[in-house]
């Protein structure tokens, strides 16, 4: 079989990759860190198309793998759009991301790569984010009339309507979403990691400390020595029953050698001959 080579690196490594990609993108980086092993760039929002043709034109990311989306409701900007680039020549892969809230819309990149429509409709499905230019930005994997964007954190888990099978209407329903029991939010936190409440049992460790602790810092404080085992030796304990007198006299039956021969049987019988004395054993 003949061996095939490729022109891309079997393994390749980010350094110095950083650097050179900041230095390109200039003013659109807002943030550049390299952690976990990946690069990760944060540009400006206005400017993610422009950072994206740059990188795929001149630094050779050909391939648009992803558009994933992130929600952190406690920043102004709560949504992240993060874009994750391959490069097939170099067998390397870097990290784009812009901020945007719900009302300020991203650059749409099919201009770029037209996979990236798919892409955007995803992202504005599960998490309700705008991308200007995408003439085709409709719903990619909820259903019809579907109210909300089931990936925000605020979003409940149950959702708002459920979807069932009426066999008095003969089709499908939907309905308010009615819950046989309440919500329970179960407490998964490990105790070794610090839950917020008192643990059974460790109420006890809001105990008084001892006055006079007991400690070990002498070997006399530990009870060892010679007199330990003088005292180890001496007999403390009751004898065995056995070697107690209880002053009850107990015989023992008479051995079977010495008890009378019974009569004999009368009639066609075969009795027992009797026991053998030890003096007539040869």
């Amino acid at each position: 079989m003949a061996k095939v080579l490729h022109p891309a690196p079997r393994y390749a490594t980010n350094e110095g990759v950083r650097d050179a990609l900041c230095a390109a993108l200039g003013s659109m980086v807002v943030d550049c860190i390299e952690e976990f092993g990946e690069i990760v760039i944060t540009v400006k929002r206005e400017s993610i198309e422009d950072a994206l043709r740059l990188l795929r034109d001149e630094h050779a990311y050909q391939q648009l793998m992803e558009i994933a989306g992130a929600d952190y409701p406690s920043r102004p900007e709560r949504f992240e759009v993060v874009y994750m680039l391959l490069s097939l020549t170099k067998n390397h892969r870097v990290m784009l991301k812009v901020s945007t809230d719900e009302a300020t819309p991203v650059p749409t990149v099919t201009t770029l790569w037209p996979v990236a429509g798919w892409l955007e409709r995803e992202v504005f499905d599960m998490y309700g984010v705008m991308f200007d230019g995408n003439t085709d930005l409709r719903r990619i994997l909820t259903d019809y009339g579907f109210e909300g964007h089931p990936f925000r954190k605020d979003f409940p888990l149950t959702g708002y309507t459920e979807l069932r099978y009426s066999e008095e209407e003969k089709r499908v329903v939907y309905e308010p979403v009615e819950l046989a029991q309440d919500f329970r939010s179960f407490d998964f936190t490990s105790p070794w990691e610090g839950a917020d409440y008192v643990l059974p049992g460790d109420e006890k460790a809001d105990a008084p400390p001892v006055d006079d602790p007991k400690v070990t810092e002498k070997p006399s404080d530990t009870g060892a020595g010679k007199k330990a085992d003088e005292k180890a030796e001496e007999k403390v304990s009751a004898g065995a029953p056995a070697e107690e007198d209880t002053g009850i006299q107990q015989d023992a039956p008479e051995t079977t050698e010495e008890r009378p021969d019974r009569e004999a049987s009368k009639g066609d019988v075969h009795d027992t001959k009797g026991a053998t004395k030890p003096e007539d054993k040869e």
